[in-house]
């Protein structure tokens, strides 16, 4: 993307560049990565809290933002925070989103040299909890930012807003009535921010939204608690016989779906072009990759981006690691529905009843835990074609635009509440661990989300009177 102040462009991209060269980025996420910010645990009520008092607030307002903490809509859950740097009220707001949540450390199953609650650099990575989900992804774009302010003499040339949330990893809870609650002072007219992975670690992407999710449990229990499988095999219901007969009602063994209420809609032309080639796995690192699996006659791209999946993410039946010999007299499983918008996924409970009382299994119970929507953003969208012109121009490659993530972040509350066009720019990668043992950001990835995220926001402050003219 040209530029009238190119030199300044580069001085803006040096900066934020340096920042991770001469050690402060590393810094400043140490401390961040060492306050245990664990959403799923209940004893981390101060620390959510003080993230965004203590951490975040002291940042932004340094930068020139007002902070205000909101209570959760939803009580006993953790505060938001909303930030806003208004230059003038004629300008182009943005609004950005991160998260300071985690999930839980682990502590003892990390590999020797690194743990959750301090970042370690070995071999290219910065191991962490939260290093890539979402503490290093917001502080590569607040400190791309500082980078841009610096080299701009304190000013943007638009208005950023940002919303801070610390149950991200347990839901979201109280986000979508909070947009909803405080809509006009959140008003924006685009929506960039940072988290989820790359198509690849060495493919620069933007994704526009996210395949929704809804997950469900099945329950079978049959009163008669766990029985001698000799005593009385044969003639009692084995639950767990049962829940995985209903299961294959829904999906074949080679997991492609069998209940039309749970298929997406035809995918169009336009998406399967975006993601029909896409190289998706491939490394050392990365989980073998099974062509067979899934909805036949699709391209990998295909299967993970623009089509439905069911999955099994919990199974209970008796014991594989105690065994007795007894039929349980309880089965259960909890199964989530990924899937791309157009998918009725709102009437699932009902559609699931049906299914099961018509294939015979009126004993089966269903209950759905709630979800997100899917959303996607037209590709040809002109915010699209901004932001991809220039993290291509900053960082020298072509960018990946994907329709959708694979997995599901809160983006409805910003797409479908706030009515705003909505791209992400990740900065991790497939195989960064989250939510699991050894978590981390690759350097790599980092230095050149600084570059793009700098270069972006050069972009938008010299260029937002244009931007906004063509969004009509």
């Amino acid at each position: 993307m040209s530029t009238p102040s190119a030199n300044t462009r580069a001085q803006a991209i040096e900066l934020a560049a340096r920042h991770y060269t001469s050690g402060a980025f590393l810094e400043i996420l140490n401390r961040r990565v060492a306050q245990r910010t664990e959403s799923p645990n209940p004893d981390c009520v101060v620390p959510l809290r003080d993230y965004l008092l203590l951490e975040l607030q002291p940042t932004l307002q340094a930068l020139g933002f007002t902070c205000r903490l909101v209570d959760n809509p939803q009580p006993g859950k953790p505060p938001l925070l909303f930030a806003q740097r208004i230059e003038d009220p004629a300008l182009l707001t943005l609004l950005s989103y991160g998260h300071g949540d985690v999930t839980r450390g682990q502590d003892e199953l990390w590999q020797a040299g690194t743990g959750p609650w301090q970042v370690s650099v070995k071999d290219g990575r910065l191991y962490g909890r939260g290093t890539a989900d979402n503490k290093g992804q917001h502080s590569i774009n607040l400190a791309a930012l500082e980078a841009v302010l610096q080299a701009r003499q304190g000013r943007l040339g638009f208005n950023l807003k940002i919303i801070f949330e610390m149950s991200e990893e347990v839901g979201s809870p109280g986000l979508e009535q909070a947009c909803r609650d405080n809509a006009e002072e959140l008003a924006a007219d685009l929506f960039l921010a940072s988290d989820g992975p790359r198509v690849r670690h060495d493919v620069p992407t933007l994704f526009l939204g996210s395949r929704g999710v809804c997950q469900f449990r099945l329950t079978l229990d049959t009163g008669n608690g766990n029985r001698h499988s000799g005593n009385w095999g044969g003639i009692i219901t084995n639950p767990a016989i049962v829940i995985s007969h209903a299961l294959a009602s829904l999906v074949s063994p080679s997991g492609q779906l069998l209940a039309d209420f749970m298929r997406p809609a035809p995918m169009s032309e336009a998406v399967a072009t975006l993601v029909r080639d896409l190289p998706v796995g491939g490394e050392s690192f990365d989980p073998q990759l099974n062509p067979a699996w899934g909805e036949p006659g699709l391209s990998v791209g295909e299967k993970l981006f623009g089509c439905n999946t069911l999955e099994v993410v919990g199974l209970s039946a008796g014991s594989t690691v105690k065994v007795i010999g007894a039929i349980p007299g309880r089965a259960e499983m909890v199964c989530q529905l990924r899937f791309v918008a157009g998918t009725q996924w709102q009437s699932l409970a009902d559609n699931l009843r049906r299914h099961l009382d018509g294939h015979g299994f009126e004993a089966v119970q269903v209950q759905v835990e709630g979800g997100y929507a899917a959303t996607r953003l037209d590709p040809q969208h002109p915010w699209v074609g901004f932001v991809r012109e220039s993290v291509s121009t900053s960082l020298g490659e072509p960018v990946t635009v994907l329709p959708n993530l694979g997995g599901t972040i809160p983006n409805h509350c910003f797409a479908d509440v706030l009515g705003l066009p909505t791209v992400w720019l990740p900065h991790s990668y497939p195989s960064c661990q989250q939510h699991a043992p050894d978590e981390h950001l690759l350097e790599s990835i980092v230095e050149q989300g600084l570059k793009a995220a700098a270069g972006l926001f050069w972009d938008l402050g010299e260029h937002a009177a244009s931007l906004r003219g063509s969004l009509g």
